[in-house]
């Protein structure tokens, strides 16, 4: 029998029982799934099926071996969508994707090296905990957390445990982001004074009278530690697409744009600010809200931050959707571009066109010097953090700059809760003699979920 016949068969056969095609190295070469790390899919969304997948499969050292989801149709989809692109990539029926309705359970997989976890923001920091305390390297959705304590507890314990979490803050990996920070950093438009943030807000929606649940999903799971509430769909995710989720618009599971957009742009901004441990000295805003209706996040805001290095930022609206970075001998503006992350990105790319410009189109063609800053260059966030798990490079979002910059999501929204002008303490991470916006540090969490259970078992 043909070498080729022979492993054919061999793959249908294996494919045919449910068993995955893991063979020695010494079969398939270099690039078996036996010398690569195994990956595990969380949440098989949106965002997993159009950013976080095919962000990890296009690399030949990674494979993703499982998925968990707690809609087992979601659950289901996630794990056809992989085989069959694994199918298409090999050429033979190549792997059988193990499934899972409940995370906790994949964790305790000692053949997964790793997960991804694509699930909805308030169903970050606990996975997250729960599989650093499991041994499992994280590539972690923003925002890193719902709350100031989540994120110092995720630290916690990612910094105790010593795994390689990357936050999802994938403008770190994109060429014009790292320029425009080089180059403000290296003084090209002069001392920075200040920064210009565009961020969309969200509109106010209609009642969300109750659903039968559906029998797929385990809703009380999905509720997690945020209050028990009827289940509705615009409050969740469609049943039968994969379009822009309702949850996204919910106090309950996140804090719409300040959080959902706002930590690319902060954790980007903070690049170039040289502000990436600490926060503003001060923050202020105010914000629109609905009046009505299921959908209850800001519409639009305007929040001022003030950093003891005497830099203003100015984040709102109504300026495009980038950064624009002003100095006292000029401006650099950076944004996505015509780049998305999933389709139902809402960006009117129409205003958002320009991915790099500056007040003097010489200040972009400027060449650092042997001694000027330079960060590390990456072409793919999700493989940095692949390379950072083989120990070959440093990760360029780790969690405590992840946490970091969702700090200032997190406080600028508290200031358009209470709509004044607040002092923040970076080191305590508290306000400044405001006992009131110190209740807005952490949350209640309905038992038995949370991450507050996770850590005091932990600590």
């Amino acid at each position: 029998m043909q070498r080729r016949d022979f492993m054919k068969k061999t793959a249908l056969a294996t494919a045919a029982f449910g068993i995955p095609t893991l063979v020695p190295a010494s079969v398939l070469g270099k690039n078996a799934p036996s010398n690569n790390i195994h990956i595990a899919q969380i949440g098989c969304g949106r965002i997993a099926r159009e950013h976080d997948l095919p962000g990890i499969w296009k690399h030949d050292k990674a494979r993703v071996v499982a998925v968990a989801d707690l809609d087992s149709k979601r659950m289901l989809d996630g794990k056809k969508l992989i085989e069959e692109y694994y199918t298409q990539k090999m050429g033979t029926p190549y792997l059988d994707v193990k499934t899972y309705t409940d995370y906790r359970e994949l964790l305790l997989n000692k053949d997964i090296d790793a997960v991804i976890i694509s699930t909805p923001d308030h169903w970050h920091s606990q996975p997250a905990m729960e599989a650093a305390l499991a041994g499992k390297h994280v590539y972690l959705q923003k925002p890193t957390s719902l709350t100031i304590t989540e994120g110092r507890q995720l630290v916690d314990i990612v910094q105790k445990t010593g795994i390689k979490l990357q936050l999802g803050t994938q403008q770190r990996s994109s060429e014009q982001f790292r320029l425009a920070a080089e180059l403000v950093r290296n003084g090209r438009i002069g001392k920075l004074h200040t920064v210009r943030i565009g961020l969309p807000g969200d509109p106010a929606g209609p009642d969300a009278p109750a659903m039968p649940i559906p029998s797929t999903l385990n809703f009380d799971m999905w509720l997690g530690s945020t209050p028990e509430i009827p289940y509705s769909e615009i409050g969740v995710h469609p049943q039968h697409d994969y379009s822009r989720p309702g949850w996204l618009r919910h106090e309950n599971y996140g804090a719409g744009m300040i959080t959902g957009w706002g930590q690319h742009h902060f954790d980007s901004a903070a690049w170039g600010m040289n502000t990436e441990f600490f926060g503003p000295q001060y923050i202020e805003a105010v914000a629109e809200f609905p009046r009505s209706g299921f959908w209850n996040v800001h519409g639009d805001f305007l929040v001022k931050a003030t950093y003891d290095n005497g830099i203003v930022m100015l984040t709102s609206g109504t300026y495009p959707n980038g950064i624009r970075y002003e100095g006292t001998e000029g401006w650099i503006w950076v944004s996505r571009g015509s780049y998305t992350a999933s389709a139902s990105d809402p960006v009117t790319q129409g205003n958002n066109s320009k991915a790099l410009d500056a007040s003097d189109p010489k200040i972009l063609l400027s060449v650092l010097g042997e001694n000027e800053i330079k960060f590390t260059r990456s072409s793919s966030h999700h493989g940095n953090w692949l390379e950072a798990i083989q120990g070959n490079v440093e990760l360029l979002s780790p969690v405590e700059i992840g946490h970091r910059s969702c700090s200032v999501c997190l406080i600028s929204h508290i200031a358009m809760k209470l709509g004044r002008k607040l002092e923040w303490n970076s080191a305590t991470e508290e306000f400044v003699n405001d006992p009131e916006a110190n209740t807005y540090l952490s949350r209640t969490q309905r038992k038995p979920w949370g991450t507050d259970l996770v850590y005091q078992k932990n600590k």
